[in-house]
């Protein structure tokens, strides 16, 4: 429990790590993240001596090419996330995370041919209506939130189609994106552009921190998944978002007009029927993993 809550609390903290890094701007600050969360991988494989079992990673063009697709789904999801955190959309971002679990059942339909009960139909549902009425509060497709919404999603599809271990999966995903994001960074410095260098020693120290950050929360949910049950988890993904809007309401101080109230009750409302769904038939959400 107490690992589970530490992974999805400092999922929920992010936001006021990455609003330090605005003046890198979210492709940097990616970018950095990617360079380090591999050096910091790299320090996990050696302790725990996982070595061997990455390296036959590598040899299994299958699952090498599923974790190539969910390397590229989570660096759109990071990316996406950063921006919104930096441009006054934390509340957003907050509504991708609880669109999540609605989306997951959809895409169990539409990719996995998977028939939805009653129940998880009316929250499908719930969910499209609860864009549309957010689309008209915001003036516009609340993109942000639906990028996060689906690139969760489907990180975690295929994720579930590699079957690979936690800190191994983590080790090939920042590898794969490892050569274009130092090359970015090396353009944005050759460039005079970057901010690595002409920041300050604190500025550079955060953007290297962001990557042993990125670790902190996923090395606690692999501790958790195989400690506690897998409802017990799908009830403590919910502690991050709710801490992303708090913050985005109490401490960034976004607008809520009530049409947004109202998106948003439709949203949990959903969330509640899933879950209540969920306990009955002991078929509980599976969380999605968050940057």
């Amino acid at each position: 429990m107490v690992l589970g809550a530490t992974a999805y609390g400092l999922w929920g903290l992010f936001p006021l790590y990455w609003t330090l890094l605005s003046a890198a701007g979210a492709l940097e600050t990616l970018a950095q993240r990617m360079i380090w969360s591999l050096v910091g991988a790299t320090v996990v494989l050696m302790w725990t001596r996982r070595v061997p079992s990455f390296l036959a990673v590598l040899r299994d063009r299958r699952q090498l090419g599923l974790l190539a697709c969910a390397a590229v789904l989570i660096s759109a999801n990071g990316g996406a996330y950063i921006w919104g955190v930096n441009n006054g959309h934390v509340v957003e971002t907050a509504l991708g995370y609880f669109t999540g679990p609605i989306v997951s059942v959809l895409i169990g339909v539409l990719l996995l041919g998977e028939r939805l009960r009653r129940a998880q139909w009316v929250a499908v549902g719930l969910g499209v209506v609860a864009v549309v009425v957010l689309a008209v509060g915001y003036g516009e497709v609340p993109w942000i939130a639906l990028v996060l919404a689906f690139s969760f999603s489907t990180y975690g599809l295929v994720k579930k189609l590699a079957g690979v271990g936690a800190v191994e999966s983590m080790a090939v995903e920042t590898a794969v994106t490892l050569l274009p994001a130092l090359g970015y960074v090396l353009f944005l410095q050759a460039s005079g552009t970057g901010t690595f260098t002409s920041h300050g020693v604190g500025h550079a120290l955060l953007l290297i921190g962001g990557g042993f950050v990125s670790m902190l929360p996923l090395l606690a949910f692999g501790g958790a998944a195989v400690r506690i049950p897998l409802s017990m988890i799908g009830m403590l993904q919910y502690l991050a978002p709710v801490l992303q809007f708090a913050f985005g309401v109490l401490v960034f101080h976004e607008q809520m007009p009530p049409e947004r109230w109202l998106g948003f009750g439709i949203v949990w409302a959903a969330l509640v029927i899933l879950m209540v769904d969920g306990t009955r038939r002991r078929t509980p959400v599976e969380p999605a993993p968050v940057a």
